[in-house]
């Protein structure tokens, strides 16, 4: 469904030091930098797969997106998406994607959400009935009646986001490009933005790319992830197969009564605050019960919780291992 090949794009960004006087001698001349964005993107996604596209800022997730999106062309490299070329049939493409990127607005400022919504069904051709059917489907999912009559100026970044996802989905995209979908949103609205993309996924077999450094989004939704990094991609695997190649380590949390009791070999001290200990754990070198049995001779254990490694600390161990 989704294939890239070669995929390069550069950036010409001019640069210039501070200062009124380096200022208007950049009006005569100027100091450029080629920048790099990607280099040889190659990747291949299958239908109805949910992908987690991570990296840290900068690495090219964005521009990965724009390209797959039509909106930006690669100078050089094949992008293939239901045996289209975005940036060269993208009529023809924009009506098979939605796209929400955190950052950007498809909804009208001053007008209410509703009116914004209209005009999309407009845009896309979408019939009377799968608009009012979607609509009411969305609206309902995603809590908006009491949002679609208010100005999207009038909205909180929140409510702004789910009018977002809300308006990406009204023409029934086969693919789904979410940057940063949850971002602005508190906890109640993001677990009922994933619920309902897994539904989406479900119902549908709608292709999902999520591209968030937010990792609970990456760990609720997808299985598989793609890392990049400087404009490369660096790994293309299983979150659980990575989380259990790198669950060696354990957390081991203490909670004592009396004095605080002495690591031994195979622990590292992460956290200490009075009658509590947050402890990384080598297996390899000393076993839990081990562990536990060495610290109960020492003081009174009141409580004790093991857990493995979690998505956000996956994610710091891969990009400190590939220097990213």
């Amino acid at each position: 469904m989704i294939t890239l090949e070669n995929i390069n794009k550069t950036f010409r960004v001019a640069k210039r030091q501070a200062g009124f006087g380096h200022a208007v001698k950049a009006l005569f001349s100027r100091e450029h930098e080629l920048v790099h964005a990607l280099s040889d993107i190659s990747f291949r996604i299958k239908e109805g797969e949910m992908v987690g596209y991570i990296g840290p800022n900068g690495a090219g997730k964005s521009t990965t997106i724009k390209i797959m999106c039509g909106i930006l062309t690669p100078e050089a490299g094949i992008c293939t998406i239901n045996g289209r070329t975005p940036w060269k049939e993208r009529t023809h493409h924009v009506r098979d994607i939605g796209v929400v990127f955190g950052q950007r607005s498809q909804l009208w400022w001053d007008v209410p959400v509703i009116d914004s919504f209209e005009l999309i069904r407009d845009i896309y051709k979408v019939d009377e009935k799968m608009y009012s059917n979607n609509l009411e489907e969305l609206s309902a999912i995603l809590d908006l009646n009491e949002l679609l009559r208010t100005p999207t100026r009038n909205l909180s970044l929140g409510q702004r986001m789910r009018c977002e996802i809300a308006a990406s989905l009204l023409h029934n995209p086969k693919i789904l490009f979410l940057d940063e979908p949850t971002i602005g949103l508190d906890a109640v609205s993001k677990i009922a933005v994933r619920q309902f993309i897994k539904q989406l996924n479900a119902k549908h077999g709608t292709t999902v790319i999520l591209t968030t450094h937010d990792m609970q989004d990456i760990e609720a939704l997808t299985q598989r992830i793609l890392l990049i990094g400087k404009g490369r991609i660096l790994l293309d695997g299983n979150l659980s197969e990575l989380k259990k190649r790198s669950s060696e380590r354990k957390t081991l949390v203490i909670e004592y009564n009396g004095n605080a009791p002495e690591v031994c070999e195979g622990m590292i001290l992460a956290e200490a605050k009075e009658g509590r200990l947050v402890l990384m754990l080598e297996p390899s070198i000393s076993s839990v019960s081990d562990a536990i049995s060495h610290l109960s001779t020492q003081t009174e254990l009141t409580d004790v919780s093991v857990s493995s490694i979690t998505a956000e600390e996956l994610v710091a161990a891969l990009y400190e291992e590939y220097k990213i």
